[in-house]
């Protein structure tokens, strides 16, 4: 058994696009478009680690999708925790659990999918403004 990838519908492809790949720093590997389903797929993956991928799923008619609390989450280790987070503000990404601890946080994508940030190898020490800073909404 292989793992092939985790799919998350989106509602507005352009938005999640820049979400996914400007601001959390995921690259485009792979789009299908499919007249007959009227749906396009994305597959994303975190550079050096194309065999853990992301399908986006943009379906052309509109639709309302729920649960995105109930999807769980997708988690990615990073190199610098903080230095993430910081970037992901800069594009506007609120930090809904800060990295207190120097070790984890979580954020949402524009569909609200719950994305957890975990620091590669041991925990940085605790620094501001994250050890200062609450948490906002539901992660």
């Amino acid at each position: 058994m292989k793992y092939l990838h985790t799919m998350v519908r989106v509602t507005d492809l352009d938005a999640s696009l820049a979400f996914y790949c400007k601001a959390l720093g995921l690259r485009e590997f792979r789009r299908q478009d499919s007249q007959a389903g009227r749906f396009t797929l994305v597959f994303l993956a975190a550079p050096g680690n194309e065999e853990a991928q992301v399908e986006l799923t943009w379906n052309w008619d509109a639709e309302v999708y729920t649960g995105g609390r109930n999807f769980g989450h997708l988690a990615y280790a990073v190199d610098d925790i903080y230095a993430t987070c910081r970037r992901l503000q800069e594009h506007g990404v609120t930090i809904l659990r800060p990295p207190r601890d120097g070790r984890m946080a979580f954020i949402r994508s524009p569909d609200q999918i719950s994305i957890e940030l975990l620091q590669a190898g041991p925990a940085l020490p605790p620094a501001e403004p994250w050890v200062s800073m609450a948490n906002t909404g539901s992660w």
